[in-house]
């Protein structure tokens, strides 16, 4: 599903060249859940950035459903974007003045999709979530973990082949924070690849992976399934 070899990635910083990703190899299989964690400017957010096609990367491999990623023009990234990934942020990103299903639909939109089918997948993925009777409500009406939902619910509209969350408990409660992750478990135990960045152990042990990375480089890759 996800096969990156030796890739480097350097950012321009005035007249210096700071070195972030140093040589990653990386293989996620079909149906995985993973986390990679790591601290502050241990690379895993460029990472991140790199496999959703928001940042390109200098040498090295990256090949996603066997199709190779490596300086996409914005068109082509937004186009693979939509056919392959979903995204879930810290920060829900939901549009203020939208209800709960048009924001799930929006993806749809995007798509071209006419607005019947748009509203009726956008019910379907709310009722997924455990949402239908939020279904018209704004996200100042919802709670963090409600909004966390639609977040996740429009991710899933547009039937990616991953799922990307960046922090997707960071803004919430512990309790709630578990919540979402049983979510997150449940859509993965259908089948669905999904990729967790977490500073967070506990959420991290909720995953059947764990990768760790350091100053570039991955020090860990630990299966934790018994």
């Amino acid at each position: 599903m996800i096969n990156i070899t030796n890739l480097h990635k350097s950012y321009q910083m005035g007249g210096n060249s700071l070195h972030v990703l140093k040589g990653i190899d990386l293989k996620i299989n079909e149906g995985e859940l993973v986390a990679i964690m790591g601290s502050s400017g241990s690379g895993k957010s460029t990472l991140l950035n790199i496999i959703g096609m928001l940042d390109n990367y200098e040498s090295g491999s990256y090949d996603l459903d066997s199709i190779p990623i490596k300086d996409l023009d914005e068109t082509k990234a937004a186009k693979y974007r939509n056919k392959f990934l979903g995204f879930v942020f810290q920060s829900f990103n939901l549009i203020n003045y939208k209800t709960a299903v048009e924001n799930v639909a929006l993806p749809l939109y995007y798509q071209g999709m006419g607005s019947k089918e748009r509203q009726e997948i956008a019910h379907e993925y709310l009722k997924k979530v455990g949402l239908s009777k939020w279904a018209g409500h704004l996200p100042s009406e919802l709670s963090g973990g409600q909004k966390q939902r639609v977040a996740i619910a429009r991710a899933l509209a547009s039937q990616p082949k991953v799922l990307l969350a960046d922090e997707p408990t960071g803004a919430l409660d512990s309790q709630t924070s578990e919540e979402v992750m049983s979510l997150i478990k449940k859509i993965n135990n259908e089948g669905k690849t999904i990729l967790v960045v977490t500073h967070e152990h506990e959420i991290a042990n909720m995953c059947n992976r764990i990768i760790t990375l350091k100053d570039g480089v991955i020090i860990t890759d630990i299966n934790t399934q018994k």
